[in-house]
């Protein structure tokens, strides 16, 4: 194993039906075949969930990322299924009868109500390790305000039940509804952290702390800093472009905090604003700079982003790669921009779940017109 920080990420995907191309709530029939270590179930039952190893490389990552796909795509296949990674899949109807089964779901599905039955989403979350939780807390705030521009990367759900939502990103307008969705908690210290986490227990707001839903939040189990914005990608080298990113961002932060520079003062409405707008914008829009503040070109953005995390991607032997997966990135556009492009073919909304089946695996779908290239 490299002495590098490690990092894992967890993916979570919709099942379709092969044949109608709507969500299926048939994930007990794939996770019956798969190894429960590395497969889980996730609130409903047109989910599932995979969890990488710890990786010390970005192509190691990238290694188990492909293998945890093409073995679901594998298990999927012969019973009429397929599996989506992105943020929402565009033809899913809402059922009271497809949440899992467990103690734990149904007490949230009586609970939060609608709030649950609208859970047809997936992210992509990152984790890398920072095993002291004061200073978990300290990288957490630190790297708060780069967030949206994370999110603006991955964002690819555009389509919420049959109709295009105007956003990039609807599943992060989804997401925001819980009560501890969005920009993180103004607190400095693990100890801090903890007195919030048991005040909201105590409220009855929540149950336990893996339901602090923050964009990013000191692992609830594992001795790491976790990245929650992120819808789920359909390329694979999206997800290590962010993983590779947020690795950097981490070891900065890290790096800070060693050094005594102070907390950014980002205020948390204007946070949440930028991340509002990264949900409506992915890469095709102007994102907010917290510097300014001002709205900022997208190429812009994420190019000052790479160049200014060159010292620690350097150090972690990530330059290059991150370098040449942000500019194919910005080339190919957001997610969203892909599945609208699949869409303006012919109008069936058939054809973005196909090309999200495509993509997802790693293959070039049919017919799929060219990215236009975005200015710099």
């Amino acid at each position: 194993m490299s002495d590098l920080p490690l990092l894992g990420v967890e993916e979570e995907f919709h099942v379709v039906d092969l044949e109608t191309r709507h969500a299926a709530p048939e994930v007990e029939a794939l996770l019956a075949q798969l190894d429960g270590a590395e497969f889980a179930p996730e609130l409903q039952r047109s989910l599932v969930e995979t969890n990488t190893p710890v990786c010390g490389t970005l192509d190691e990552l990238r290694g188990h990322l492909h293998r945890l796909r093409s073995t679901l795509e594998s298990v999927a296949e012969p019973l009429g299924l397929g599996v989506v990674a992105a943020g929402t899949v565009p033809l899913a109807e809402l059922a009271g009868d497809a949440i899992s089964a467990g103690a734990r779901y149904e007490k949230m599905q009586h609970e939060y109500q609608m709030l649950v039955r609208e859970q047809h989403i997936c992210g992509a979350q990152v984790h890398v390790d920072v095993p002291d939780r004061d200073e978990a807390v300290q990288v957490v705030r630190r790297v708060a305000p780069y967030l949206p521009l994370l999110l603006a990367i991955s964002a690819s759900s555009p389509y919420w039940r049959g109709h295009d939502s105007g956003y990039a990103s609807y599943r992060s307008m989804v997401w925001s509804r819980w009560p501890t969705a969005g920009p993180p908690a103004t607190v400095s210290t693990a100890a801090e952290y903890d007195a919030m986490v048991a005040d909201l227990i105590a409220s009855g707001t929540i149950s336990d702390p893996g339901m602090v839903y923050f964009d990013i939040r000191p692992s609830a189990h594992l001795p790491t800093v976790e990245l929650r914005v992120c819808d789920a990608c359909p390329q694979v080298d999206d997800v290590v472009l962010i993983a590779g990113l947020f690795r950097a961002l981490v070891g900065k932060a890290r790096e800070d905090f060693a050094a005594g520079v102070p907390l950014p003062e980002s205020r948390h409405e204007l946070l949440r604003a930028a991340t509002w707008r990264a949900a409506r914008s992915g890469l095709e829009g102007d994102l907010v700079d917290l510097v300014g503040p001002a709205l900022v070109a997208p190429p812009l953005l994420v190019g000052q982003l790479v160049n200014q995390l060159r010292p620690q991607l350097e150090e972690l032997g990530d330059w290059e790669q991150v370098l040449e997966l942000s500019q194919a990135t910005l080339a190919r556009g957001s997610g969203a921009a892909v599945q609208r492009r699949a869409f303006g073919r012919r109008g069936e909304l058939t054809d973005v779940v196909d090309s999200l089946l495509a993509h997802t695996q790693g293959r070039s779908p049919a017919h799929e017109p060219a990215p236009t290239v975005p200015s710099t």
